[in-house]
């Protein structure tokens, strides 16, 4: 059966969208942009702040699914400017730093709210024990 996860620890969606969507053992979130969850705002810095938070963004909605970063097995990265890459790949490696998930990048001529990067996934949910 389909769920729908939500929390108030990431940004709440600004349409008509889900922070992600549980099925049969995955859990599909939608693209997190560097807003702070508790002023809607987004963060001030450059790519290596705004990624910092978008991880940070992921990985309360993939806790909230009954997930972590580790059960992560695909991220699509969108960059405003792929000339930031190598910024955004160093704060990325720290977070996928054991057996990385899958990954494309591709650079995207405009993000929501003018954003550097905005960052989506699949995982799957982790067994209970």
């Amino acid at each position: 059966m389909k769920q729908i996860i939500s929390t108030e620890l990431a940004p709440k969606a600004i349409g008509p969208y889900s922070q992600a969507v549980a099925w049969n053992g995955l859990v599909y979130l939608s693209g997190q942009i560097p807003l702070d969850p508790t002023t809607g705002q987004l963060v001030e810095g450059g790519i290596t702040e705004q990624t910092v938070r978008v991880l940070g963004n992921l990985k309360a909605v993939l806790e909230a699914a009954g997930s972590d970063l580790s059960h992560v097995l695909k991220t699509t990265v969108f960059l405003k400017d792929m000339a930031e890459f190598a910024a955004m790949n160093e704060v990325y490696g720290r977070y996928f730093s054991h057996n990385p998930p899958a990954r494309a990048t591709v650079e995207a001529a405009r993000l929501p709210r003018d954003v550097r990067v905005e960052i989506e996934c699949v995982a799957a949910v982790k067994a209970e024990s």
